[in-house]
């Protein structure tokens, strides 16, 4: 079974892979949490993608903020 910090890169993965799929820099998701009415600064994202240290809430807002409506985990 993988370790808790698998489970987190793989979480970080999964949504960096989602904003180069996107073409979305991290400023822009930035913009695109503000405009949904959440408050991050750019490099607190860029520090939780790279740590892989954020809540599954986190996740949820960046991935509606991306406009994914669903997530392959293969």
């Amino acid at each position: 079974m993988p370790e808790q910090t698998d489970w987190e890169m793989m979480a970080a993965n999964l949504l960096k892979a989602e904003l180069k799929r996107k073409g979305v820099t991290y400023a822009q998701l930035v913009e695109k949490l503000t405009a949904m009415g959440i408050d991050e600064k750019e490099v607190n994202v860029r520090n939780k993608l790279s740590r892989g240290k954020f809540s599954a809430a986190f996740m949820l807002q960046c991935l509606s903020a991306l406009g994914c409506s669903s997530l392959h985990l293969d």
